[in-house]
């Protein structure tokens, strides 16, 4: 029995020419908050949803609960819930008609309106038109839809998309409180950093459709490791006398990096009295900013 509750081997996907999802192998455990992560276009939304069935792959497998998705499709995504971009709802309506509609489609038991109205936290407006409703409000609903069946799995696609402070705190806060309370597996999208950090348990980085990077999110923090960051010329010279008194390093196009427990003003000194000259020398910590976009070679802030 796999520990997966997704599994993609392989997953590929073109359009003409285009390689839009390059043979990503997504690995999500179950119990956890999966944070895909990648700027816009990278390759997130086609991923889900061929992981949906929404788009067919050109090669490669998806899996859910260890069971290939092309064998039994409708049985599989029985068990999952999903809101892909903007959620779908009639405005006229008021949060509970929405829901009526959608349980009737699925044939879920009527009191599952009341729990998933209770776990967005929408019990005290479930009368009122959804045309009212602020945006976070509206995408609030949208995860109670997908909600809806009890579903063990759930793909949200940049729920936090468009929301004020006030929105994305509460969709965070409530997508936390889903594995823990309720047992569900999460894998929600983003090309915001910050969030998925705030959020996630584990991590994949998608640029240009490739899986650049996966793991549980200490691992990504773990590169944040504060380093010694040295800039000394000649760099070959360098190079040479840190191997020749035994000193480890890792290096860049610019800098050389250090273990920070060597003493930094102890180096300088070592390497000025040897006649090599030091720009600077310093305690450098990389953000996760800094590291994303490292991993995905691309410049300015996500």
């Amino acid at each position: 029995m796999s520990d997966f509750i997704i599994e993609t081997k392989n997953l590929t996907k073109e359009f003409g020419r285009f390689v839009a999802v390059d043979q990503v192998n997504l690995q999500v455990p179950k119990g956890g908050i999966y944070g895909f992560l990648g700027p816009n276009g990278a390759g997130k939304s086609t991923t889900i949803r061929m992981i949906l069935g929404l788009v067919k792959e050109t090669n490669g497998e998806v899996r859910l609960f260890d069971q290939s998705i092309k064998k039994d499709r409708l049985a599989i995504l029985s068990r999952v819930g999903s809101m892909v971009e903007t959620p779908s709802y009639y405005s006229h309506l008021t949060a509970y008609e929405n829901l009526e509609v959608i349980r009737q489609i699925l044939g879920a038991d009527k009191k599952d309106i009341t729990r998933v109205l209770d776990i967005v936290k929408l019990a005290d407006v479930q009368h009122k038109a959804v045309k009212k409703f602020s945006l976070g409000m509206k995408q609030r609903l949208g995860i109670a839809q997908a909600l809806l069946g009890n579903p063990k799995l759930l793909i949200l696609d940049e729920p936090t998309n468009g929301l004020d402070p006030s929105g994305i705190i509460e969709i965070r806060e409530l997508i936390k409180n889903l594995p823990k309370d309720h047992g569900i597996t999460i894998l929600i999208s983003s090309h915001i950093l910050s969030e998925i950090d705030l959020m996630a348990t584990h991590v994949g980085i998608i640029n240009k459709g490739k899986l650049l990077f996966q793991g549980r999110m200490e691992e990504l923090r773990e590169r944040q490791k504060e380093r010694v960051q040295l800039e000394a010329e000649p760099r070959a010279k360098v190079e040479a006398y840190l191997k020749d008194i035994g000193i480890p390093y890792t290096s860049d196009q610019r800098f050389l990096y250090l273990d920070p427990a060597i003493e930094p003003a102890k180096i300088n000194r070592e390497l000025i009295m040897n006649g090599y000259n030091v720009h600077q020398i310093m305690l450098k910590k990389h953000s996760l900013e800094k590291i994303f976009l490292d991993i995905t070679g691309r410049e300015g802030v996500v």
